[in-house]
């Protein structure tokens, strides 16, 4: 039959037919010839049907024995818990960034979001290169001291481990 589970449908499937057609047996036969018979049109009927509906078992993609390899085609769909994952801690990082002072936040998203060099920044912002550096410094500090950002980091550490 291929698998277990297709070997015990057509099981209940005879002992079923066997069971419904009893008062039939009539005798010429052993019991167990004329039950051998049912079992086997019994795979056979499953057999066919199957034929028809080609299923991949999850489970065991070749089971030993097979010969037929099958090919998995890879999900490239995101993984909904880690995307959600993402975006929570992406809204938790934009609302402590809105948490700085505006000086700080224009200079962390210029340099750091927007990814504009120090010397870029400074040049749009209109201020020398060591106030960039300054701003982006006390940015830091003041991220890194928010408790709201505190707790991401203890659960990215610990889902890391």
């Amino acid at each position: 039959m291929r698998n277990h589970e297709d070997a015990e449908d057509a099981l209940q499937d005879c002992l079923l037919n066997a069971f419904a057609h009893i008062k039939d047996f009539d005798e010429r036969s052993r019991f167990t010839t004329w039950l051998t018979r049912i079992a086997i049109n019994a795979a056979l009927a499953k057999l066919r049907k199957n034929h028809r509906k080609r299923e991949i078992p999850t489970s065991d993609p070749n089971p030993p024995g097979e010969l037929e390899r099958h090919c998995e085609i890879p999900d490239d769909a995101a993984d909904p818990e880690e995307t959600y994952r993402l975006r929570e801690r992406r809204e938790i990082l934009n609302t402590a960034i809105l948490g700085l002072r505006p000086r700080a936040r224009r200079v962390l998203e210029l340099h750091q979001l927007q990814e504009h060099s120090v010397r870029e920044t400074a040049q749009i912002l209109g201020i020398s290169i060591a106030a960039v550096k300054a701003h982006m410094f006390h940015a830091r500090l003041a991220l890194h001291r928010m408790p709201l950002l505190q707790s991401v980091g203890r659960s990215v550490r610990a889902s890391a481990s």
